[in-house]
C-alpha cells in the first residue's frame, strides 16, 4: 500500500499535467504499474481520509487549533509504529516550525492508517510531506520537508 502512495505522490502530484481525479482511470493505470487491486483500494481510501483531514466537520485537526507546546505522548499502538527515532524526528519538525501541533495530530493520524508490517523513518518523512502537501498554508513548510527529504547534506550533521 505504502509503495502505490509513494508511486501516486511521485508521479501525479509532481507531473506537470494535470492530476487525474477519476478513481477507475487512476485504479486501470495502478493495475498496469504492477500493483494488485487491494493493496489500491487501501492507498485511495487512505488518500480520501487524508483529504477528509481538512474539513472540519469531520475532523478537529484544523478546526480547532491545539495548543502549542505541549508535549506529545504516544500511545501504546503510536509508539509501536513511532519508534524514538520517529517520535524524534517528529518533536525536530515541530521545533523546527515545518508541523505544528494540528499537523503533527494529521501525520500521526495518517502513519496509524498505514497498513505495512514495518515502518522506518524515511516513511515518515514521505508521509508528512503529502501532509503537507494536502494542508492549505502550509506551502512553506512543505518546501521546508521537501528540502529536509532531497537535499544531500554537505559535511557533518551536528
Amino acid at each position: 500500500m505504502f509503495d502505490i502512495l509513494m508511486y501516486l505522490f511521485e508521479s501525479l502530484v509532481h507531473s506537470e499535467s494535470e492530476i487525474r481525479v477519476d478513481q477507475d482511470e487512476l485504479t486501470d493505470e495502478l493495475i498496469r504499474a504492477g500493483f494488485h487491486h487491494d493493496e489500491i483500494f487501501k492507498a485511495l481510501n487512505w488518500l480520501e481520509k487524508l483529504a477528509a483531514l481538512q474539513e472540519t466537520s469531520t475532523t478537529p485537526y484544523l478546526s480547532k487549533p491545539i495548543t502549542s507546546g505541549v508535549h506529545r505522548i504516544y500511545t501504546h499502538d503510536e509508539s509501536l509504529r513511532l519508534d524514538v527515532e520517529a517520535q524524534g524526528f517528529m518533536l525536530f519538525l515541530e521545533q523546527a516550525g515545518v508541523l505544528d501541533a494540528n499537523t503533527r495530530e494529521m501525520v500521526v493520524d495518517r502513519v496509524m492508517e498505514i497498513d505495512a508490517s514495518e515502518f522506518c523513518l524515511e516513511d515518515l518523512k514521505w508521509v508528512v510531506l503529502m501532509v503537507l502537501f494536502n494542508v492549505p498554508g502550509k506551502e512553506n513548510a512543505y518546501a521546508q520537508m521537501e528540502e529536509l527529504l532531497f537535499e544531500e547534506p554537505e559535511g557533518p550533521l551536528h
